[in-house]
């Protein structure tokens, strides 16, 4: 995925003055276009288009794309875009993300970019963070498109086929990321090749890029059906997870989420069962449930992951804090976190088809992104999605303050100083914007305030509009608003009249989140376009950051700690332990998303081919061509497996060999206890087999034959990968168990996850192949038949 003019991180000022140049040059042409009427300037798409054909690179054509994009927004929405957003363009336009500062009008930006590279007829995708802001964007930004002869959809989820293919069709479509990677997912589910809705993938524009990319890349997509689930085994697994205890019953890692029973553990579950080997085949499913039931009771916390509404878990959007209606957790954990919770157990839903973010958005030849914050992700950003980050210049100066960090002993003292601090900023008039990192949270911090009677809106919002608006009032004089770090986002906060003069917005954050990148994001809520504004974060040595990720280094910081008569940490090295425990969060995050991602390289390989046949199954590729490679391959399989090179000919399994055959060929053969080589079995078989080849292609014009064999390939193969899909599911939670020695898991589940692929591949073409020739000549004995 390499971008149009990629250079490496250390060129960066030289590309700002590469592209100054250019915008000096679109500065030039802005009389030139200013001067057409609407028709003229309209034009100039078509004129791009052709010099596209005649051989002219995208390069080529972006300052007059770019002076005329310009124009346009000028005329349809009374905006003129900066020399810094024609910057950003640049880099966006070349496959790079543009880093950008809250406030600095990304929105716009993205015009630029879409446009020119719609251009080449191969389609752009605008990725937003969520629906609202991809109608909102599809609203207005679609009008310069539409004005310059574009066609623009909007893809959300619910549409129907024929209106998400129209959508795809556009020049420019724009959505939210997960719901262009479902649409993948269920493309490659249809039963016919007009059902599906997606074209092939050609440059994409991430809006919020770090969010979309990095946040939302620990959970992979997820395609899934309905199946039974056993209450009582998830009853039974959570009443006995209950009592477990870290370290004693299961090992848990906070940076990979692994988790895995210890050999005290499975003594405790083979007796709960009465069974003698957890380890067997037979109880697979049985140490499925159970891991589900230690990691509902580990991983998800009530009120911060999940919330019980109605008798129902409710999943919490862990970066907005929004409720996600609608959404399960697949693969029965979320039937053990209703275990947990004594709720009625649900319907589970098992993966059909599943893909890691990183794994759907490497598939587009060029990607682009916008973001205020990416440059402590660059490297990531550089090795997964080979783009590199540039800093765009702001097009004011920034007067923020961000004012160092404040950590108290306990909770309980942080609590009671953000109280304090809000109320004394309210006395003048600051608006200020508390940042907490759970619903939980903002509601624990709402409860100091209430102590001092203090009016506040609360950002527990029900819609995501709702949340925009309130968010959005966020600057107004004496406005006091508590929300989840992420809420709102992409929502800018404009100052109201007067708070200029009394400092601006006050974002005040009351925990690290898990990244820098998060807390830069939160700062960004103050001092956008140059305003006056100041940031701080609140936190306590008690904080869920430092209990879990520096366990070692509190313990032997508070032997020396000191502190004021209100709690504040006075030790000038506490900044050093926020510091150090921050960069080992990060890692630890990296390191999980890296493993995901490694762990879906080994799927991914395999999703590859199984996608591939089911194409050339929709499209009716040479259909009997295809079914008699697999009579070949079938026909190798089984003589080969049959027959080991290591094992003497006394030890082949000649039964079965002849029993596969004979329910495949025309005319039954006998393999004689004499033989010896392989090659002479094959050699049995020559003759049956050319005249089985000449008996399928004796059906060429058979339009029964030749509607059946699709199907059947089809069910064969979506039935055969999900199993694979469980199978490899079981075979990621087994790897714990039998990594002793040397060897690395991830190494066993690649080899493991290969032979397995190996086995449901050749046993799904050979099913096809004996179901359809089956068939065949069913078909075949009732046409005799009637001649007779």
């Amino acid at each position: 995925m390499l971008s149009l003019f990629k250079r490496s991180n250390q060129t960066s000022e030289r590309q700002l003055r590469k592209y100054r140049k250019l915008v000096n040059q679109i500065n030039k042409l802005e009389s030139t276009y200013e001067a057409m009427s609407d028709d003229e300037l309209r034009t100039m798409t078509d004129r791009f288009r052709e010099k596209l054909l005649d051989g002219a690179t995208v390069a080529n054509i972006t300052p007059d794309a770019f002076a005329v994009v310009r124009e346009a927004s000028k005329r349809v929405l009374g905006m003129r875009h900066f020399d810094v957003q024609l910057i950003g363009g640049m880099v966006l336009t070349e496959g790079n993300i543009a880093e950008m500062p809250t406030g600095e009008g990304k929105t716009l930006v993205a015009s630029l970019p879409s446009y020119v590279r719609a251009l080449e007829g191969k389609g752009v995708h605008v990725i937003t963070v969520n629906d609202y802001l991809a109608k909102r964007d599809y609203e207005q930004i679609g009008q310069i498109h539409r004005f310059l002869g574009l066609t623009v959809g909007l893809n959300v989820p619910m549409m129907q086929g024929p209106a998400k293919k129209e959508a795809y069709d556009a020049d420019i479509t724009y959505g939210v990321g997960t719901e262009f990677g479902f649409d993948y997912l269920r493309d490659n589910m249809t039963q016919h090749i007009s059902q599906k809705v997606q074209r092939p993938y050609h440059f994409a524009i991430i809006d919020e890029v770090d969010s979309v990319l990095v946040d939302e890349a620990k959970t992979p997509l997820i395609v899934a059906g309905k199946m039974q689930a056993d209450a009582d085994l998830h009853n039974i697994a959570a009443r006995l997870a209950k009592r477990f205890k870290q370290g004693v019953d299961f090992d848990f890692e906070d940076e990979t989420k692994a988790t895995s029973l210890t050999d005290t553990g499975i003594e405790k579950v083979e007796k709960a069962f009465g069974v003698d080997n957890l380890y067997d085949l037979e109880h697979q499913t049985l140490y499925h449930y159970m891991i589900q039931a230690v990691r509902a009771h580990v991983i998800f916390k009530r009120d911060v992951d999940y919330i019980v509404k109605d008798d129902k878990i409710e999943l919490v959007d862990m970066f907005t804090g929004r409720i996600m209606e609608g959404r399960t957790l697949s693969d029965g954990l979320h039937q053990a976190i209703e275990a947990k919770e004594g709720l009625p157990i649900t319907e589970e839903n098992k993966a059909q088809a599943q893909i890691t973010i990183q794994n759907y958005f490497r598939m587009y030849p060029q990607l682009s992104g916008m973001t205020g914050t990416a440059k402590t992700q660059e490297k990531e950003f550089r090795e997964v999605y080979g783009m590199e980050v540039i800093q765009i210049p702001t097009n004011r100066p920034r007067q923020r303050i961000d004012s160092p960090d404040k950590v108290y002993e306990t909770i309980d003292q942080k609590y009671r100083a953000v109280a304090k601090e809000v109320a004394e900023r309210h006395k003048t008039g600051q608006p200020v914007l508390v940042g907490t990192t759970s619903i939980l949270q903002s509601e624990k911090v709402v409860e100091y305030l209430d102590e001092y009677k203090l009016s506040y809106h609360l950002l527990n919002a029900k819609s995501v509009e709702q949340e925009v608006d309130l968010i959005s009032q966020a600057g107004q004089l004496g406005h006091i608003t508590v929300a989840t770090n992420m809420a709102g986002r992409g929502t800018d906060i404009v100052l109201g009249e007067g708070v200029e003069e009394v400092g601006g917005l006050f974002v005040l954050g009351t925990e690290k989140h898990e990244s820098r990148r998060i807390d830069n994001q939160l700062r960004g809520r103050s001092g956008r376009q140059g305003d006056h504004g100041e940031s701080q974060f609140f936190l306590s040595l008690e904080d869920d950051m430092f209990k879990r990720f520096a366990k070692d280094d509190l313990e032997k910081f508070m032997k020396k700690v000191e502190t004021d008569a209100d709690g504040l940490v006075q030790n000038a090295d506490v900044h050093e332990l926020t510091e150090r425990t921050q960069r080992i969060v990060e890692g630890a995050h990296f390191s999980m998303r890296e493993y995901n991602l490694k762990l879906d390289d080994v799927i991914n390989d395999q999703r590859e081919v199984i996608y591939s046949l089911r194409d050339k199954v929709l499209t009716r590729e040479d259909i009997l061509g295809q079914l008699k490679t697999m009579l070949h391959e079938a026909v190798e399989f089984v003589v080969y497996d049959s027959c080991p090179e290591n094992e003497s000919p006394d030890s082949w399994d000649l039964q079965r060999i002849e029993r596969t055959m004979n329910a495949m060929l025309l005319e039954q053969v006998s393999i004689p206890p004499t033989v010896e080589r392989v090659a002479d079995i094959m050699k049995l078989y020559k003759e049956p087999i050319d005249n089985l080849l000449a008996f399928i292609d004796s059906f060429a014009e058979h339009e029964q034959i030749l509607q059946f064999i699709p199907q059947v390939m089809l069910s064969h193969i979506d039935t055969t990968w999900v199993k694979h899909l469980e199978v490899m599911t079981r075979l990621k939670e087994g790897i714990g168990l039998r990594s002793y020695g040397q060897e690395d898991p991830m190494r066993i589940y690649q080899r493991e996850g290969l032979q397995l692929f190996a086995k449901h591949y050749q046993k799904l073409r050979r099913n096809i192949a004996s179901e359809v020739i089956g068939f065949m000549k069913q078909i075949n004995e009732q046409m005799e038949a009637q001649q007779q």
